[in-house]
């Protein structure tokens, strides 16, 4: 007969505890089932967290940027103490529910669309209460499991097309932010190399050192490569700004300069957060612009946030490895409501929907597989409340050659394509190329639907597409149409 010893440090039971505390974590998260570790979790926890930590600057910068129709507008740092709240809670919440490592943030397609197009029409707040209505519409359609059955309905290799797109998009933005790729400012051609066809600024010198540090340590097969390639190109980020003194690049007014923020040391480092846009939302836009004129700006929000969700889990899926032959992943109704629900918490935190950010992918290069590395990315977010100036260190330059790095490896699936069937392969190409070309996944997504449907049907091949692939192709020629739409309606 064993006794059990009463001294926890003879063969105790605290390592007892910490023991069993890692197996449930272990079995709750699948974490070896995946192939991963807690140490890998966390390390791909904390690089998407630096991939991402841009949005707590640049969603204010957008938001608070612009006046309402009452001339109303959002304060920059309570949009940044909402940002990361928002972020933090959501990324948390998903990781518990999806077990996935899919983190969460404000959308830059619908902050965009909210502060150019519909707070020209209606105040901050009746805007904020239609991204609530989005939300809820959103998770209707994900709990009803229709959202799931449009998931399923799409083909497989409209799937790998989308997370080849997304690689692609991602790229494209991390040499946007670099300022590697840029804006002419002429119609041809629209973007150019660098500076008028020069790359000899400081920053995109940067951006090219770190993508070829981070480049040879990832083929060299390093543990880490990701973070290692983050945290010595921000060293040498800061010390070049320490001697070249290049300063931000104010909107364009200095080309040459960082694009979001300077790399330095901080003077301050934390700060109590403003939380008083918390449930500053309203209803009253319909009342405001008309119920057609509001309908339509929902539908607008729906399609953008519907379909630009279901494309990032569909390509960040597949890139974790966890995505089955057809291309859906473990607890994709639970996800899809999750979904739904960060856009109701950032109508009701006014920092505008949140959803899933494609730059989850920083983490899963670097291994994370599971829903751990969320709660380690959710965890920072809710620390940056209180240091958004650290947030600051790492520059948009340093991020974005992490991004072509991960758009490398998502491009890699596009080897599963089949390209001698053209009534295919045209709507998986224009699906690949129209995403990064108009910097929208949901462009990329109704693009390649349609050609699908309207080329596979012409084809002889109408028998094999879903009815519900039909109604959501003709629900994105609507969208595509609705500019003239609404004049017709006379709600423009």
């Amino acid at each position: 007969m064993t006794t059990t010893p009463t001294d926890p440090t003879d063969t105790g039971t605290a390592p007892s505890d910490a023991r069993g505390f890692k197996q449930r974590l272990d079995r709750f998260f699948e974490i070896t089932k995946r192939g991963s570790t807690v140490g890998t979790e966390v390390r791909g926890g904390l690089v998407t967290f630096v991939a991402m930590a841009y949005i707590v600057i640049l969603n204010p910068i957008i938001l608070s940027g612009s006046q309402d129709v009452t001339g109303g507008s959002l304060g920059f740092p309570q949009v940044a103490a909402v940002t990361a709240l928002t972020a933090g809670v959501m990324t948390i919440l998903f990781g518990l529910v999806a077990r996935l490592p899919f983190a969460f943030a404000a959308g830059l397609g619908i902050n965009s669309f909210l502060a150019v197009s519909v707070v020209g029409q209606v105040t901050w707040a009746e805007a904020m209460g239609l991204v609530v209505i989005n939300g809820l519409i959103i998770v209707l359609l994900a709990a009803t499991g229709l959202r799931a059955m449009i998931f399923g309905a799409v083909p497989l290799q409209l799937k790998v097309a989308i997370t080849v797109g997304i690689g692609l998009f991602i790229a494209f933005i991390g040499f946007v932010d670099a300022g590697f790729v840029r804006s002419t400012g002429v119609g041809s051609p629209p973007v150019g190399l660098g500076i008028n066809g020069s790359i000899a600024s400081v920053p995109t010198v940067v951006f090219i050192i770190s993508l070829l540090i981070t480049g040879v340590l990832v083929a060299r097969k390093v543990k880490g490569a990701l973070l290692i390639g983050i945290v010595v190109s921000t060293v040498i980020a800061i010390i070049a700004e320490a001697i070249f003194k290049v300063g931000p690049s104010n909107g364009g007014e200095n080309p040459g300069g960082w694009n979001l923020s300077v790399p330095g040391l901080p003077t301050q480092i934390a700060s109590i957060p403003d939380l008083s846009l918390l449930g500053q939302f309203s209803f009253g836009g319909f009342e405001r612009i008309g119920v057609l004129a509001g309908l339509m700006l929902v539908f607008t929000l729906v399609f953008t946030n519907f379909f630009d969700a279901m494309g990032t889990m569909t390509g960040l899926s597949k890139e974790a490895g966890v995505a089955d032959a057809k291309g859906d992943f473990p607890r994709l109704k639970s996800a899809l409501v999750v979904e739904g629900i960060g856009a109701v918490a950032g109508g009701v935190a006014s920092g505008s929907s949140n959803t899933v950010f494609v730059e989850s992918g920083a983490g899963i290069g670097e291994g994370a597989r599971t829903g751990l590395a969320n709660i380690v990315t959710g965890v920072l977010f809710l620390l940056a409340m209180f240091f958004t100036p650290l947030t600051q260190i790492v520059p948009s330059e340093v991020a974005g050659s992490v991004l072509v790095i991960v758009g490398t490896m998502m491009m890699a699936q596009i080897k599963d394509i089949d390209w001698t069937d053209f009534s295919a392969s045209l709507p998986v190409f224009l699906t690949i190329v129209v995403m990064p070309l108009t910097y929208s996944i949901a462009n990329g997504i109704g693009t390649g639907f349609i050609a699908w449907v309207v080329i596979r049907s012409l084809s002889g091949k109408a028998k094999q597409i879903s009815p519900l692939l039909w109604i959501v192709a003709a629900g994105f020629l609507i969208y595509f149409a609705r500019g003239p739409i609404e004049h017709l309606l006379g709600v423009g």
